[in-house]
């Protein structure tokens, strides 16, 4: 029998709108342990798919009748035949359209704000990796921040509202994620820039990223000010937009601070760090809006879906930015860590231009959840 299916973009808005949604998970406990879908509203239940493959009769009791249901697999083709049985046992469900390699990829725009002289920002919510991107508008030319790999997305995006992408920025070397940065400068013919101290080893041309650099976008001059931010990498460089935004990369997060040992420098960036948080952004206007690189939790969302908060609100409510004693301070962000992302050193090395990987393997390299925090 066929079965219903349902899209990513169709879960987020779930997720979103706090809805309830039964999920099915048939993936391996060990992969469901380490990384779901997550809602606020959302139950689970995870049942290998070989351990299904006998019949669903032993689950049934264990799935409501009240609920949306949707099973849910790796790429989307074990939950059609768990779905399908189970609607041969009566139950109206659907499977999650590509699985969880899809639940990965896709991205959300959200608008959170208008600039002066018409000009608008957005933030595109990476839902399934909690990893977020931001497109700048402004006179029909838009700036692209912290880019995914899948850069068509903010093709699409720029061409549904009338804008042509001219510049493209990473504020520092991602090594939780493969940065679209470079493919997509090379798609929309614009300029790339990427922090320096970061770009060492890098093999391709680049604009260098400095400390009061200025990024116009639009003949209304909504400029991006550079601002140099090491601890996370020694190159992080976030953005004051339009006298109104903070972009902290991973710095600084809603809930947490940025990880300093992805390089395996952590002892040598713990000091870079502190200063950067707690002297270089206490000097900002405190009624910045700061729009991280990720979130962690899924109750940092809003209630639109998007991330963000006031710096004066973070100083008081984010742990991270609220330790007086400097060797607690390195303690928290050196020990115990959350393991480290999935294959980050090979995708540093992506990121440098030093080595290629094709779809599959970067689509493997890039699965679970992000790890760029402290917590």
């Amino acid at each position: 029998m066929k079965v219903n299916s349902m899209t990513v973009k169709e879960v987020t808005k779930k997720v979103f709108n706090k809805e309830d949604l039964f999920i099915l998970d048939v993936r391996n406990a060990s992969d469901f342990a380490d990384w779901k879908i997550e809602g606020e509203h959302f139950d689970y239940l995870n049942v290998a798919y070989f351990d299904l493959l006998d019949g669903v009769e032993g689950i049934l009791d264990k799935i409501p009748s009240d609920k949306d249901i949707l099973v849910v697999c790796a790429k989307g083709r074990s939950s059609i035949v768990v779905a399908e049985m189970l609607s041969d046992a009566g139950l109206s469900v659907s499977s999650l359209e590509g699985g969880m390699t899809a639940w990965s990829e896709h991205l959300e725009p959200v608008k959170i704000g208008d600039l002066k002289d018409r000009g608008e920002i957005y933030q595109f919510v990476r839902i399934g990796k909690g990893c977020l991107s931001y497109m700048i508008v402004s006179n029909g030319e838009a700036a692209i921040i912290d880019s995914a790999r899948m850069t068509e997305a903010y093709l699409e995006f720029a061409a549904r509202i009338g804008a042509k992408i001219t510049h493209v920025l990473d504020t520092h070397l991602h090594a939780d994620h493969i940065s679209g940065g470079r493919k997509l400068a090379e798609e929309a013919n614009a300029t790339y820039w990427l922090p320096p101290k970061d770009a060492t080893e890098v093999t391709f041309d680049y604009q260098p990223l400095n400390d009061g650099n200025e990024v116009v976008i639009g003949s209304t001059a909504i400029a991006i000010h550079a601002l140099y931010s090491p601890g996370h990498t020694i190159g992080s460089t976030s953005f004051v937009v339009d006298e109104k935004y903070l972009l902290s990369g991973d710095i600084l997060f809603i809930d947490s601070i940025g990880r300093p040992d992805l390089a395996g420098l952590a002892e040598d960036w713990v000091a870079d760090l502190r200063e950067s948080l707690y002297t270089r952004y206490r000097e900002l206007p405190g009624e910045l809006v700061v729009l991280p690189a990720h979130f962690m939790i899924i109750d940092e969302l809003n209630a639109d879906g998007s991330v963000s908060e006031t710096l004066s609100t973070l100083y008081e409510t984010n742990h991270g930015l609220n330790i007086e004693d400097e060797n607690e301070f390195k303690k928290l962000v050196t020990e115990n860590l959350p393991p480290q992302p999935n294959a980050y050193q090979e995708i540093r090395e992506i990121n440098m231009g030093k080595i290629e990987r094709d779809l599959v393997k970067q689509q493997e390299m890039e699965i679970g959840p992000n790890r760029c925090s402290v917590r």
